[in-house]
């Protein structure tokens, strides 16, 4: 099937279609997409086990049906094997049965950041495909994976209770970009 192919499918939210083309931007293949910014892009971000699945899965949950739910989950690969354990998704399998709601695990493929290098393109895919939000769960990220930053228009820092002093809190990076809402050029 030809991109161009791909691309009518996944503006008729074919999940398959949807897939198959990030999978195409994942290898280096550009997606030729024009694009209007009209998704809400949501980036949750904090240390590992700080309930950012969790988070995510509630907040679908509670958005309507009538409405594109894309979902892109970013994994630390392994520094052995450059395998990943995709256990997000499997936090939120009962969202996959449904429609509206497309979800996408990536690796990090050794990229700092806390982002995958095709994230930027996944979101731009998910858009062109008419997603009216799209969460993105960094991996569980320190004091400098901040690079959601440049991706969502919205940043939620989860926090685990005791986490540290007043001091840790005001050490830059992570909690810098909490609440930080990106400026859409329209």
């Amino acid at each position: 099937m030809s991109i161009n192919e791909l691309l009518e499918r996944a503006r008729s939210w074919d999940k398959a279609a949807i897939a198959k083309l990030i999978t195409l931007a994942e290898e280096g293949i550009e997606i030729p997409l024009n694009i209007q910014r009209k998704s809400h892009v949501i980036g949750i971000t904090g240390p590992p086990g700080s309930g950012k699945s969790t988070l995510i899965y509630t907040m679908a949950r509670k958005i309507p049906q009538d409405r594109r739910i894309a979902i892109l989950t970013i994994d630390p690969s392994s520094p052995f094997t450059g395998g990943s354990f995709m256990g997000n998704r499997i936090r939120m399998q009962e969202l996959t049965s449904r429609p509206n709601i497309y979800i996408r695990s990536m690796a990090t493929r050794g990229i700092r950041g806390g982002l995958n290098y095709a994230t930027i393109a996944a979101v731009n895919i998910l858009e062109y495909a008419g997603a009216d939000y799209i969460f993105i769960e960094t991996v569980g990220a320190g004091q400098s994976d901040t690079d959601v930053k440049y991706v969502a228009d919205t940043i939620l820092v989860l926090v685990p209770p005791l986490s540290g002093d007043e001091i840790q809190a005001l050490k830059s990076g992570l909690m810098e970009i909490g609440g930080y809402i990106r400026r859409l050029k329209v």
